[in-house]
């Protein structure tokens, strides 16, 4: 599948950043990747070609401090006015060859979170693809300062020290359910990362950034990238018209799981590291390389914590080097996912032939999670004290 990627906000062109990172060449699935800002120091932070960065609107217009009453709200305006000025930036790329468009934002700022939704509806009236967002959720420290005082006593404590680079944003609940509620009918599927689940005991923000937006990256590399590469082709081939499917165009809320087992691909003829070659594979440990990362990616951590039963409709897609993708285990592995989440799952392979490691991405659509009653609520209690 290819994807039009655009970044948009601080924190959207990091993902945007981490997703050009960690493509392979060899199976690469970005037409572009944009970045999209109103500061000018953000779009220099970014690796991708002064081409691919666009500054818009003035640097204070939607960087108002959250604690500004109304501030996202001007900033769904101001977004709106610079959406065809932003349709003007991707179509110098190749829009056109592109199967999807992914918005990375995250939620809770004025800047991404106030842009995306004109930006998505912008791309939708233009482009007959879906229209895809990568939406980070606000940690609870964030806008809660009983969360954590930083010496781990709050009722939510991590033990995480203050984040002197994150200053708090008491308005960030009620931004990003603003923007979900307006990105509702608008985006085709919402893929959630919940940065309050994925920090670390005694972990700041600033600290996990880099980290997270790598989990996240992987994740939608390997749930995205085509199916085969260098020659080698898939067994059951994934297309962008099954990744559709599943996502689906009813702004259902999506969450990644991803599992991986590194595993032996060469031998020595001598056992001196000479001659290697590709090793032969016993089918026992073929399945049981399968069966893991498979139940790592069903059962561990997702991008946004819920229960894998509550899913409409899911994706398994198990990689790695071809003679460790045994297709009974894959099968397996498939009706493990069916047995989860009903009959709207759907299963492929991706052989990766210089590959070391054994992948299982794993798309759950249309979940239902509490951590976002728990955001709409925090966001209520906000609009009561004000």
């Amino acid at each position: 599948m290819q994807l039009e990627v655009i970044g948009v906000g601080g924190a959207g062109c990091r993902l945007a950043d981490a997703i050009r990172a960690v493509e392979p060449t060899e199976h690469a699935f970005c037409t572009d990747v944009f970045a999209f800002d109103t500061e000018a120091s953000t779009l220099r932070s970014t690796v991708l070609p002064e081409s691919h960065r666009h500054r818009y609107a003035d640097g204070t217009a939607l960087g108002a401090p959250d604690g500004l009453e109304g501030a996202i709200e001007t900033g769904f305006e101001i977004g709106r006015e610079h959406a065809d000025e932003l349709l003007e930036v991707v179509a110098r790329g190749s829009p056109t060859d592109a199967d999807a468009f992914l918005v990375a934002v995250g939620l809770g700022g004025t800047t991404g979170s106030a842009t995306a939704p004109g930006l998505v509806a912008a791309l939708q009236r233009q482009y007959d693809v879906p229209v895809y967002v990568l939406a980070t959720l606000p940690a609870d420290r964030e806008f809660d300062p009983e969360a954590d005082d930083g010496t781990g006593t709050g009722p939510h404590s991590r033990s995480v020290r203050a984040d002197s680079e994150a200053p708090p944003r008491p308005n960030a609940a009620t931004n990003a359910v603003a923007t979900l509620e307006r990105l509702d009918g608008l985006a085709s599927a919402i893929v959630v990362f919940d940065n309050e689940a994925w920090l670390r005991p005694g972990e700041s923000l600033a600290d996990a950034r880099d980290r997270c937006n790598r989990e996240l990256a992987t994740r939608v590399a390997a749930s995205f990238a085509s199916g085969g590469t260098d020659g080698a082709v898939a067994q059951n081939v994934i297309d962008a018209s099954d990744r559709e499917r599943i996502l689906g165009n009813e702004s259902g809320i999506v969450t990644l799981g991803y599992g991986d087992q590194t595993v032996e691909t060469t031998e020595s003829r001598f056992g001196l590291g000479l001659l290697s070659t590709k090793r032969d594979v016993e089918t026992s440990e073929a399945v049981s390389a399968v069966e893991t990362v498979v139940q790592k990616g069903i059962r561990g951590k997702l991008t946004l914590e819920c229960e894998p039963e509550t899913a409409d409709r899911g994706l398994l897609i198990v990689g790695g080097p071809p003679n460790w993708l045994d297709r009974h285990a894959i099968a397996e592995g498939r009706r493990t996912l069916q047995s989860t989440v009903g009959e709207g799952i759907l299963g492929g392979d991706a052989p990766r032939p210089d590959g070391e490691t054994v992948f299982a991405a794993v798309v759950l659509a249309g979940v239902r999670s509490t951590r976002l009653e728990e955001l709409q609520a925090a966001a209520a209690q906000a609009k009561t004290a004000d």
